[in-house]
């Protein structure tokens, strides 16, 4: 087997790989059992790096590890199947490309194939030449044939920064070791965003006057399931003391999360989570419309609640220890016209002893709209959105190197207790509890 590739010209290309003639001579013609295919593959891209191949439809494994230019990876003998390849990179953590390999639609059992990287990652810088793809050599020699891209798997995510901490006040994001949010504050929520599904992630959080993923104080691995929606709160204490109790700082993820409410276009669906650190279980109770009802039973610290599917009414809050009640809040869902919205309550900062943050529920919604709510009754104030840049794309093409990520401005809270909502949408809404 023997594959011209490489670069002729003088200029035009990036990088300039010299034109080669890679020898591999222990081809075969065909497969060594009947009901195999036989893949030889070839890295062949000359600006392309080196990568992975995972197969993500059938055996979920790498087939091959650590490609480069002008590598052979062995005959890899599988069983005739349809199966779909994702290239990635070295470290298996991003799908650059995926595609279909449908071995047992195109009746190739008993065959030997050979399977190329070819084409040009960034045509721009390679005299817009044809671009990078997978391409299929038969026994029989003619053209080679395409494989046709396949879909790469993604999730939607949206990520809450929470941690009233004043050393967490602002926080650097990195995924993977590169800057994905930067000075993301305290009290700020991303909407929600796509991100890739599937691959170990590496999310690591550092001080917001960070300089690299080296500087971070916590790395968390990930690994998000195909079409999945996650929120992930980011809450705790990062300091070694002043804090009691001294919870250590964590991510909190639930699923499935949703963007709007699912119950009906004239409900609100809620998810609510405990985050003050040095709060007790609590219930909250509904007491204008509801008659007390409890809404929710013995949420502890770290804890998400099930959504809730109430109609979009006007109500107020109650939050007991289980018997005696400790504040109540305005909750004016209609007001806000939340109909059809999914929106997370997050009980926030500490008690009262502690004067650095100061407690209370924050509604947010899955596209930046948050809300704070404290102790007088109505509406307080509206204001929309701040951004957080963004850095790195999360995972689809359609988000691009450098671009702002829609986040909610840090507010401090003036009264003792606070709540706070998010949104999918972006603006910001306080309310004053009920008396």
């Amino acid at each position: 087997m023997i594959v011209a590739s490489g670069i002729v010209s003088a200029t035009g290309y990036t990088p300039l790989t010299p034109f080669s003639l890679e020898v591999f001579d222990q081809g075969r013609e065909s497969a060594d059992l009947p009901a195999n295919t036989d893949l030889l593959v070839f890295h062949g891209s000359t600006d392309a790096p080196t990568v992975d191949v995972y197969e993500a439809g059938v055996l979920n494994v790498t087939a091959v590890n650590d490609a480069s230019y002008g590598d052979f990876a062995g005959y890899l003998a599988l069983p005739t199947d349809d199966y779909t390849v994702q290239v990635r990179t070295a470290d298996n953590s991003t799908v650059v490309a995926a595609y279909s390999a449908p071995l047992q639609t195109l009746s190739l059992n008993g065959a030997a194939i050979t399977v190329l990287a070819s084409g040009f990652l960034d045509p721009a810088q390679n005299s817009n030449g044809p671009g990078f793809g997978l391409w299929v050599a038969l026994a029989a020699g003619g053209p080679l044939v395409e494989l046709p891209s396949a879909a790469i798997p993604g999730a939607r995510l949206q990520v809450i920064h929470n941690a009233a901490d004043l050393a967490a006040a602002e926080v650097d994001v990195y995924l993977n070791g590169a800057l994905l949010l930067d000075d993301f504050a305290f009290r700020t929520a991303t909407p929600f965003v796509n991100v890739q599904a599937g691959t170990d992630l590496s999310v690591a959080v550092a001080p917001g006057n960070s300089t690299s993923v080296a500087d971070a104080i916590a790395t968390f691995p990930f690994n998000l399931a195909t079409d999945g929606k996650y929120i992930v709160v980011a809450n705790g204490i990062v300091s070694a003391t002043g804090y009691t109790p001294n919870t250590p700082f964590d991510l909190y993820a639930y699923a499935p999360a949703r963007e709007t409410a699912t119950s009906g276009a004239t409900n609100t669906d809620i998810l609510v989570f405990h985050g003050c650190t040095d709060a007790p279980a609590v219930d909250v109770n509904e007491t204008a419309l509801l008659g007390g009802a409890t809404l929710v039973n013995a949420i502890a610290y770290g804890e998400f609640s099930s959504y809730l599917e109430p109609p979009t009414n006007d109500y107020v809050l109650q939050v007991t220890d289980g018997t005696t009640p400790l504040v109540s809040y305005q909750a004016p869902l209609a007001t806000l016209n939340l109909d059809g919205d999914a929106i997370t309550v997050l009980a926030s900062g500490f008690e009262p002893r502690h004067e650095q943050q100061r407690p209370g529920l924050r509604p947010l919604g899955g596209a930046g709209r948050w809300w704070e709510f404290d102790r007088t009754a109505g509406v307080h104030r509206c204001g929309r959105v701040g951004s957080v840049r963004r850095h790195q794309p999360v995972a689809e093409p359609s988000h691009q190197r450098g671009e702002r990520v829609r986040a909610i401005p840090r507010r401090r809270a003036s009264g003792s207790r606070i709540a706070r909502c998010y949104r999918p949408c972006g603006a910001f809404v306080r309310s004053r509890s009920a008396r």
